[in-house]
């Protein structure tokens, strides 16, 4: 058999071998979506104003896409503009999709690596400004330089925050934006009434144990001095979404406490899929081409 046949035929097996992988993986997820579409038809999210119903997965992590979308389809936009920290390789992260609508915004993550990929497959819409990219280790001295070296905008639509561990002591640090909206990454190991923490350490970084983050009934007490309510926390207990007061008005569900809108640590959902397998490719010939 020639040389370039033989190849030719080893990489189709390969290619089999590896899209059968796929699909039997995907066949061992379909458990965890029956999982959560049991959940969402609880009672508890019947009421009309519940975000829960809405959430669905583009390119967020699980279901923050949608209620993020539900969100400023009762607010409306203003500039369009998101803050996001936190973003690792930029395929899942819960702004990404927003760029599909023509937002524009600022990611900022710590891994030189993940930056290096980002800047070689999102380069067109980084070029062209839709996309400002920072590298940076975050912490609560640094963060207002980070922001506003790249976004002049005071009020921008919306920020959101995970770096796995000094969530809140970086969010309380912020004074050169004014977001709207805010998602934030929540212990929800730490049900509500339980007003937990973590103490600042600039060095922090996550082991994957349960030493990260804040309850969601410390942001809720917390973010409210601030001017914030809280709305509502997607279905796998990861991020809680707050709302800026004066634009809450009767849109969402009351009262605005951990209390009602706690959700428990599902983090097997996690590997809830939508489609098939995220890559840049499908950047590179759709958002990145306007």
């Amino acid at each position: 058999m020639p040389i370039a046949k033989l190849k030719q035929l080893v990489n189709s097996i390969i290619q089999e071998r590896a899209y059968n992988f796929i699909i039997r993986e995907r066949i061992k997820q379909i458990p965890i979506i029956q999982e959560m579409d049991r959940v969402r038809e609880s009672s508890r999210y019947k009421e009309p104003k519940n975000l829960i119903p809405f959430g669905c997965k583009i390119y967020s992590q699980t279901d923050e896409d949608g209620i993020i979308r539900e969100i400023f389809r009762r607010i409306g936009v203003t500039n369009q503009v998101f803050v996001e920290f936190g973003i690792g390789n930029g395929l899942e992260n819960n702004t990404l999709s927003l760029l599909f609508d023509d937002w524009e915004g600022l990611w900022i993550d710590a891994s030189s690596n993940y930056i290096k990929k980002i800047r070689k497959n999102f380069s067109k819409i980084i070029t062209k400004g839709q996309l400002k990219l920072v590298q940076s280790f975050i912490t609560k001295d640094n963060i207002n330089e980070l922001i506003s070296s790249q976004i002049k905008s005071n009020e921008i639509d919306l920020l959101s925050v995970d770096i796995d561990g000094n969530d809140y002591h970086v969010l309380n640090a912020i004074t050169c934006i004014r977001p709207r909206v805010i998602v934030i990454e929540y212990n929800a190991k730490f049900r509500p009434p339980i007003l937990f923490c973590m103490d600042y350490d600039e060095t922090h970084t996550w082991e994957k144990d349960d030493c990260f983050g804040v309850s969601l009934k410390f942001l809720e007490v917390n973010l409210e001095k601030k001017g914030y309510y809280l709305v509502g926390c997607n279905l796998s207990g990861v991020n809680a979404f707050f709302v800026r007061k004066d634009l809450v008005s009767d849109k969402f569900l009351a009262p605005f406490t951990a209390e009602n809108h706690y959700e428990p640590p599902r983090y097997y959902f996690s590997g809830y899929f939508a489609g098939h397998p995220t890559t840049y490719k499908t950047l590179a010939k759709s958002l990145t081409m306007r």
